[in-house]
């Protein structure tokens, strides 16, 4: 693999050291995105290799930007609207509203 979202296993990038006491979420929000993802997962939306596959598909800049969490924000918002799911302006209102 070549590509921007293979960092980790590239040569030269150094060991990956995580910090014991890191929490698994840093903000409430991505619990949030933990337990969506469960759930469009279990409801046959998606399945992993579709999901990966949506991240890979994101803008090298783009991902290189965005956090972990972001990423998956990102592959599920996409593969909801590209089944035609959920509309973008129905994610959108869903956000102004916080739900």
């Amino acid at each position: 693999m070549n590509g921007i979202h293979d960092l980790g296993g590239m040569h030269g990038m150094g060991p990956v050291n995580p910090t014991a006491s890191e929490p698994v979420f840093s903000a409430d929000w991505e619990r949030r995105i933990f337990g969506l993802f469960i759930a469009t997962f279990a409801g046959g939306h998606f399945n992993v290799d579709e999901f990966r596959h949506e991240i890979e598909l994101m803008d090298p800049a783009t991902y290189l930007r965005s956090s972990y969490y972001e990423h998956w924000v990102h592959a599920i918002e996409d593969i909801l609207v590209s089944r035609k799911v959920l509309t973008r302006d129905e994610i959108y209102d869903k956000m102004e509203k916080g739900l």
